[in-house]
């Protein structure tokens, strides 16, 4: 499924997405340089959304995904939590695919597996 082009995603920023719809963000993607790692819009600790508003899902120095509703912080690069409640606990993982002409695309399995 395709989501957006790269240069939709600027550097060093995230984006929230809702393939369905439904009114709330599934996942999100973080984009450092030509990489982007992409995540359940879950928080392991206890299913919360991560987000304090649309597409906000870093801390202030943009080098941590940060949940909203406890403060917990994880690796932008592998999800795993480095502080808080889930500490050793880790973000989903949303595959992603760069396309050669920039597009950006998701797995359709991914919609199929999100509540």
């Amino acid at each position: 499924m395709h989501l957006c082009h790269l240069d939709d995603l600027p550097d060093g920023d995230s984006r929230g997405f809702d393939p369905r719809g439904s009114g709330r963000d599934a996942f999100f993607v973080v984009r450092q340089g030509q990489a982007l790692h992409g995540w359940l819009n879950v928080c392991p600790h206890h299913g919360a959304p991560m987000a304090w508003r649309k597409h906000a899902y870093l801390n202030a120095a943009r080098d941590r995904i940060v949940c909203a509703a406890h403060g917990a912080q994880f690796e932008i690069q592998t999800g795993r939590c480095t502080l808080g409640p889930c500490l050793g606990q880790a973000l989903t993982s949303v595959p992603l695919t760069v396309h050669d002409d920039g597009t950006v695309h998701v797995t359709n399995t991914i919609l199929e597996e999100t509540p």
